[in-house]
């Protein structure tokens, strides 16, 4: 059922403790036999290196390393919405921008660049027939053949709808930017800066044949691998157990090569709200997002007829995690890769960084640290290390937003409810602290205090009294 090439050196894999390995193996050994799979092959990554692999297949002495390729389908998506972010980041576009502006005539309305990356554009879901994953490229020569005669089903910006044409339109708009087709941009923007070496538009040897597995009997039918011409940027690629463990360090940390780490962040940052009945999901930008086990994941889900593939990423933690399999419908690929993220993650959480001083103090942000009150609700404004503050409440739920210092002297919301607002601490005559300033929202340093001046519509003088 699959090529094969050496075995991976297990040395990596002495990482994780033997318990850990053995419920990673299981969970696969599960998959592929209860799911029908002619192979599997699945990985893990953590702190930015594979710390595991494992395969299993229907063929004794067959089973596939990392090294031997499978087609990803959908995670091809977000390789290309990392070109376009590239594109942004050169200043050469803006999210914000109509498509029209950089390719016009495609009928897509005024949709944007955002709205594209994020499945917001409100376009078809697929090309007019016949099926495109199953027929050539060559069937759909243009971009009105991917389109059809009505390709915007939704107004632009009001839903997330996903939509594979929407993303040849990303693949068209890198070309036309950068002048060089998509393959080539892949491949010189990403592929070679990260060691990609195994990650292709077209299956090199050792690679995985796809199959059909009957849904009623333990019976195999090919699938046929075709080039998708057009629509590659939305499915195309090949890759391996091991290339994708090396986009996945990339996914969570960047690369200044190929993207910051805070491009890659905001990838990450929800910019679609999730479908009717998915409570947990949601899309960034070229990245499907999912809150699964009590952990949040980025990362995103493919398949092609033969093939089926997951990558999940949790930032926060540190680990990542592969699957990959040759058969059109299962196993479910996404969620064996994110619960193969749970089991290191729970059974071998990260040790936090040690707690360090500031090597520094500065006195005017240690002023405005501890409690401040909006209206009678306690909050408390924290010190990070990066000189950044947290403004939380103590009584949970609430509005919590960490704040950057701006170069007006002001504070920027960097998350939560106060994303992008204003933070202001102002100062009496004497240059003493008064309140501060959120939004028009005064925090103080009592609840309704004697200072009146402070308080829009002032304090009664009585002051707090019983019944």
């Amino acid at each position: 059922m699959t090529s094969s090439s050496s075995p991976v050196s297990p040395s990596p894999f002495e990482e994780l403790l033997p318990s850990t390995r053995r419920a990673l193996l299981h969970r696969i050994a599960v998959a592929q036999s209860t799911e029908r799979a002619p192979s599997l092959v699945a990985a893990v990554v953590r702190d930015g290196r594979m710390v595991w692999f494992g395969s299993r297949t229907s063929v004794d002495g067959h089973g596939p390393d990392a090294d031997v390729q499978y087609r990803i389908g959908s995670i091809t998506k977000t390789f290309t919405a990392v070109l376009v972010m590239r594109l942004r980041d050169e200043g050469l576009v803006d999210l914000d921008d109509p498509l029209e502006k950089h390719l016009p005539g495609t009928n897509a309305g005024s949709a944007t660049i955002a709205q594209l990356l994020a499945h917001t554009a409100g376009l078809a879901a697929e090309t007019p027939a016949p099926w495109w994953e199953r027929t050539p490229g060559t069937v759909r020569p243009e971009l009105a053949d991917v389109l059809g005669e009505q390709p915007q089903l939704h107004p632009a910006g009001r839903l997330h709808h996903y939509s594979n044409p929407g993303y040849t339109l990303l693949g068209s708009l890198v070309e036309a930017v950068r002048g060089v087709p998509w393959e080539e941009a892949l491949r010189t923007e990403i592929l070679e800066p990260l060691g990609l070496d195994r990650t292709s538009t077209q299956p090199a040897h050792p690679h995985a044949g796809g199959w059909a597995v009957h849904p009623w009997a333990d019976v195999l039918l090919p699938e046929p691998s075709e080039d998708l011409g057009l629509m590659a940027p939305a499915g195309q690629l090949w890759s391996t157990a091991a290339d994708l463990c090396r986009f996945a360090v990339f996914l969570a940390n960047g690369d200044d090569r190929v993207l910051s780490a805070d491009s890659v962040a905001q990838m990450r940052t929800p910019a679609a709200p999730p479908q009717t009945g998915d409570r947990e999901g949601g899309y960034g930008l070229g990245v499907q997002l999912a809150h699964v086990h009590g952990l949040d994941l980025a990362g995103h889900t493919g398949s092609l007829p033969g093939f089926v593939a997951g990558l999940w990423v949790s930032a926060a933690g540190g680990v990542a995690a592969v699957a990959l399999a040759n058969a059109t419908s299962a196993p479910k690929c996404g969620t064996l890769a994110a619960d193969l993220v749970r089991i290191v993650a729970e059974a071998e959480p990260s040790f936090p960084e040690p707690w360090r001083p500031l090597p520094e103090v500065d006195r005017e942000l240690l002023e405005l640290t501890g409690p401040w009150y909006w209206g009678t609700q306690p909050y408390v404004l924290r010190l990070a290390a990066d000189r950044s503050v947290a403004l939380e409440p103590l009584q949970a739920p609430g509005r919590a937003s960490r704040f950057m210092a701006a170069p007006d002297g002001a504070w920027t919301g960097l998350d939560g409810y106060y994303q992008g607002e204003t933070l202001r601490v102002v100062r009496r005559s004497d240059g003493s602290v008064s309140h501060l300033d959120l939004g028009s929202f005064v925090f103080t340093r009592e609840p309704y205090g004697p200072d009146a001046t402070a308080v829009p519509g002032g304090v009664d003088p009585e002051g707090w009294r019983g019944v």
